[in-house]
C-alpha cells in the first residue's frame, strides 16, 4: 500500500477524546474515529491556506459544493444541484436541526434501535417525543433486519419525522434497495419527512453497495434530508465539516431558517479539508477500506475461535463491531468487565437502546497490532472467568 495504516501514532497529549477518556493502561476502541494518519493532501491544503494570515468568516466554498454534486452523481447516479447542498458543523447538529425544522410541540420522531446515543438525545433536545422501533436480529442471516409491521405500528398520528441511520451504527448493516423502498412507502403513507444519516456511506465492504434513500425516486427525494460528511470517511471529525442535501425547495427553506438561527457556518479550514478529501482522497480511501476490511475479517475470525460465546454480526459497513455478550458468562456489565479485567475500552451497549445492556461496541479502525493486542487481552480475561 502507498499509505501506512499499520503506523502507530501516539494521540495522548493531543486532547483526543478517544485516547484520554480512560487511564493510560487501557486500549481505547470506543468512539468512532480512527487512529490513521489522514491523507497528506488534506494536510497540504490546510498548510497552504494557513499561509494567509487572516482566518475570517467565509462563504460556503463553491468548489466544495461542486465536488459534492459530482461525487453523488459518480458514486450513486444521484443527480443533485448545488442549491440543494448546505454545509453544517456536524451530522448530529444536522439531525437536531431537522427535528427543529419539521416538528412542532406535541410532535414525535421515529427512529430504530440499537442506534448510537445522539439519536435518543435529539428529540429531548428539541422538546418532542420519541417513537422507537427495534431492529430484529436474524440468526439465519447473521444480521439485524426490519420488522416492517412493527415499524409501521410505531408511527403515531403526531409522528412527523423518521430519523434513519444507513449504513447502520452499531450493527454494520447496509440496507438493501428493497428495504429502502419499503421504508419509503411506509413514510409516504404516513406523510413523514425522512432525515437520513448516511455518514458511514463510503465505508463499505466487498459485495455491498450503499444507496442514498433520496436517490430512489422523486417522491422520496422530495421528503428527504440526507446528511453526509467527510469526517468518518477521511478521519477528520475534529474539523466539523458536514453536509445536508435537501432537494425539495420548500423543505430546504424550512431547514435553512433553522440553520441560520443555530449555526455560524463551517470554518474556512474545515471547508479546505473537506474539499481536499473529496477532490483528492480517492486512493487513500480505497486503501483505508481495504485495510479496514482485513481488520474486520481478523476481528470476526478471532472472536469466533477465541471467544465463541460472543455473538457478532455480518459487518457490511462502518469500522464498528456490535458484540452480544449475553451468552458469554461475563458477570454484570460487559463494558466494565473489559475495561477493568482486559484493559480495553469499549462502548456500553446500554447507551444504544433498551435491552442492549449485555452488548458492547468495538471500533476496529486502528492499526492491526493494536487490534490484535486488544483482542488478546479480551480473550485472556474471558478465559480467566
Amino acid at each position: 500500500m502507498k499509505y501506512d495504516f499499520d503506523q502507530i501514532i501516539s494521540r495522548r497529549g493531543t486532547n483526543a477524546i478517544k485516547w484520554e477518556r480512560f487511564s493510560e493502561d487501557v486500549l481505547p476502541l470506543w468512539v468512532a474515529d480512527t487512529d490513521f494518519a489522514v491523507d497528506p493532501k488534506i494536510i497540504q491544503r490546510l498548510q497552504k491556506r494557513l499561509e494567509h494570515p487572516i482566518l475570517g468568516y467565509c462563504h460556503n466554498h463553491p468548489d466544495l459544493i461542486n465536488v459534492i454534486v459530482e461525487r453523488m452523481s459518480e458514486r450513486y447516479k444521484w443527480e443533485i444541484t448545488p442549491e440543494s447542498v448546505l454545509l453544517l458543523p456536524g451530522v448530529v447538529s444536522g439531525f437536531n436541526f431537522a427535528i427543529r425544522a419539521i416538528c412542532e410541540s406535541g410532535s414525535s420522531v421515529l427512529f430504530q434501535q440499537p442506534v448510537y446515543p445522539p439519536f435518543f438525545e435529539a428529540p429531548i433536545n428539541n422538546r418532542v417525543a420519541s417513537s422507537i422501533s427495534t431492529l430484529v436480529y436474524n440468526i439465519n442471516t447473521n444480521r439485524y433486519e426490519i420488522d416492517f409491521e412493527e415499524f409501521e405500528r410505531k408511527i403515531q398520528p403526531e409522528t412527523k419525522l423518521f430519523l434513519f441511520c444507513n449504513p447502520q451504527n452499531p450493527t454494520g448493516r447496509v440496507f438493501t434497495v428493497d428495504e429502502l423502498e419499503k421504508i419509503a412507502l411506509i413514510c409516504a403513507r404516513h406523510n413523514l419527512v425522512i432525515c437520513s444519516d448516511e455518514i458511514h456511506g463510503e465505508i463499505i465492504y466487498s459485495g455491498y453497495q450503499h444507496v442514498p434513500i433520496a436517490s430512489l425516486n422523486a417522491d422520496v427525494r422530495d421528503r428527504t434530508i440526507t446528511l453526509i460528511a467527510p469526517s468518518k470517511t477521511f478521519n477528520i471529525p475534529g474539523l466539523s465539516c458536514s453536509v445536508a442535501i435537501i432537494q425539495n425547495p420548500e423543505l430546504r427553506k424550512r431547514y435553512q431558517n433553522v440553520l441560520e438561527g443555530f449555526s455560524s457556518g463551517v470554518s474556512c479550514l474545515s471547508q479546505e479539508a473537506g474539499l481536499a478529501a473529496y477532490a483528492e482522497g480517492t486512493e487513500w480511501l480505497q486503501q483505508m477500506n481495504t485495510y479496514l476490511e482485513s481488520n474486520r475479517d481478523y476481528l470476526l475470525q478471532t472472536i469466533a475461535t477465541e471467544m465463541p460465546s460472543i455473538q457478532t454480526t455480518e459487518i457490511q459497513a462502518t469500522f464498528l463491531a456490535w458484540l452480544d455478550c449475553s451468552q458469554s458468562g461475563i458477570p454484570g456489565n460487559p463494558q466494565a468487565f473489559f475495561e477493568n479485567e482486559a484493559k480495553v475500552g469499549l462502548n456500553d451497549g446500554a447507551t444504544f437502546g433498551r435491552g442492549f445492556d449485555k452488548f458492547v461496541r468495538l471500533n476496529f479502525g486502528t492499526p492491526r497490532s493494536i487490534l490484535m493486542e486488544a483482542l488478546q487481552r479480551m480473550s485472556t480475561a474471558m478465559k480467566n472467568l
